[in-house]
């Protein structure tokens, strides 16, 4: 139905000094799922917003279908609302629906046709039995109905919000990170639901197995050689057209500053023989006054196409493609390559953590999973030394160990970020690993004080602290939160080759599902 259709065209959005969407247009149809990727602050949730209208775009326009899905943050219910509330609202336009077409003698039949194709569309007839497979598929089938929303927890409401679009089914749908309190089971139903639903779906997400087994299109919002990339296709193929638009990005780049160079030197050299006072070779004094003003003329000539040349590319030049990220491993080269790191053994937390036996060994790679609630940060942090424990660890003298937690804390607020990176890696290492190579920290953050910054931007700034000086035991607790999922890519591939030993705790599914090394199941 090209009335369901979600089309936008040439959007910029602003927010004080800073251009957020700058000519965003997209066209998503029925039956296309178009995922938003790209860093935080790149613009998907504002584009979201723009989409449903939430926000009106400086410049632009967007055409909608009138029956729009957008999922919430918050739902617009009150904390004394019931769970009945949320589901009759949800449901309320299939009834009506059904209810109209079994008394159709008050419509004529151009109205039937429309309330006919409408239910059809929602699959109206089918709606309750739908909302009761829908709360079981994401976790709340056991909840009573008459449950008030304010005795719920963060995720449920959220995965109630969630449900309630579901049940809808309406023409077109709009996700910010759908997946968030999602465990394994609960993101494999939305995947099947979202594949069924017929009309056109646009999400923004982190979640690469969601992005994988979803979406049709993809969108990066990241800097691209070319602005923002379209690619039709899932995840698992954009992975392989980033990788080789990168190359093309870092080929160009290099043949732009080859020219910029030639013409530079063109420009010097030309330059000097029309310089004044310049003294004239032999072949050039006789006949000086018959040709001198013309060979003048055609010199003058090549110098000022040259420094046009050399104006247009400086210009137009393509910016230097950011590095990938890897970890600098410099401190660790005297480190050795083998024995025991860390020796645990009747490690017990009392309702946190049970582990008989853990050893690890210098160049380990170890995953620890598990359910929320299993013990896998408790772990991480008794590893540290952070966290008491009954048991005995035993760690190898002189052993450096780093950890990254999910909730990092700065103790001076009022630090910038520059100062903390410089102050902690070291003026020497953050001269040679400049925080801004990175990719963790956007250049408009780099002068705020730390007490400024989100949770993500914290937990960037320590995951750079840790990668520009690594531990010979880097302890990584979800380190792929807040990230992009491109720099999620990157991260994964740094810590094959990276330094020392890793342990990483994460729920990601990509990850878990691509792991090298051991696992440790809680």
């Amino acid at each position: 139905m090209s009335s369901s259709a979600l089309l936008a065209y040439d959007l910029v959005r602003t927010y004080g000094t800073r251009r957020v969407l700058d000519g965003v247009s997209l066209t998503a149809s029925p039956g296309h799922r178009i995922g938003l990727i790209g860093e935080n602050g790149a613009g998907k949730s504002t584009l979201l917003r723009l989409l449903a209208g939430a926000e009106e775009p400086e410049t632009g326009t967007v055409v909608r279908p009138e029956d729009l899905g957008y999922l919430h943050q918050e739902m617009p219910f009150d904390a004394d609302a019931t769970i009945a509330d949320v589901l009759d609202d949800a449901l309320r336009s299939s009834h009506a629906d059904v209810a109209a077409l079994e008394s159709p003698s008050s419509m004529t039949l151009e109205e039937y046709g429309v309330v006919l194709e409408r239910a059809q569309l929602h699959d109206a007839w089918d709606a309750d039995r739908r909302a009761e497979l829908v709360l079981d598929g994401l976790g709340l089938g056991a909840l009573a109905h008459d449950r008030p929303l304010g005795s719920l927890s963060g995720g449920q409401r959220g995965r109630l919000a969630l449900a309630a679009v579901l049940i809808r089914r309406p023409a077109a749908l709009l996700l910010d990170e759908p997946t968030n309190h999602l465990d394994d089971a609960a993101a494999a139903f939305l995947e099947a639901q979202l594949r069924d639903l017929p009309g056109a779906v646009v999400l923004a997400s982190h979640d690469r197995a969601f992005l994988d087994a979803v979406c049709t299109d993809l969108i990066d919002l990241d800097p691209s050689v070319d602005g923002p990339t379209r690619f039709g296709g899932n995840y698992t193929g954009y992975q392989a057209f980033r990788l080789a638009e990168r190359d093309r990005w870092q080929r160009r780049f290099e043949e732009e500053q080859e020219q910029l160079d030639e013409l530079r030197r063109a420009v010097a050299v030309t330059a000097h023989q029309v310089a004044p006072g310049r003294e004239r070779r032999d072949s050039e004094k006789m006949g000086y006054g018959h040709t001198a003003g013309r060979v003048q003329q055609q010199i003058s000539r090549r110098v000022r196409n040259a420094g046009r040349r050399l104006d247009d590319l400086t210009r137009t030049q393509v910016r230097k493609p950011p590095a990938p990220l890897r970890f600098n491993a410099t401190a660790l080269a005297s480190a050795s390559a083998d024995g025991v790191l860390v020796a645990a053994r009747s490690l017990t937390v009392p309702g946190r953590l049970s582990v008989d036996r853990l050893d690890v060994l210098a160049g380990d790679r170890l995953l620890v999973t598990g359910p929320n609630g299993a013990g896998k940060s408790t772990l991480l942090a008794v590893l540290a030394g952070r966290l008491a424990s009954t048991g005995t660890v035993e760690r190898r003298g002189g052993l450096t160990v780093g950890l990254l937690t999910q909730d990092t804390v700065f103790p001076d607020p009022d630090r910038t970020v520059a100062a903390v990176y410089d102050q902690t890696v070291g003026p020497d290492r953050a001269a040679s690993v400049p925080l801004r190579s990175l990719g963790l920290i956007a250049p408009r953050d780099v002068a705020r004080p730390v007490g400024e910054l989100s949770v993500g931007q914290r937990r960037r700034l320590a995951l750079a602290l840790l990668i520009a000086d690594p531990p010979e035991l880097l302890l990584l607790d979800e380190p792929t939160n807040h990230l992009s999922p491109t720099l999620a890519d990157e991260l994964e591939d740094a810590l094959g080759p990276g330094p020392g030993a890793i342990v990483v705790a994460s729920h990601d599914r990509w990850l878990r599902s691509r792991w090298p090394g051991q696992e440790l199941r809680l």
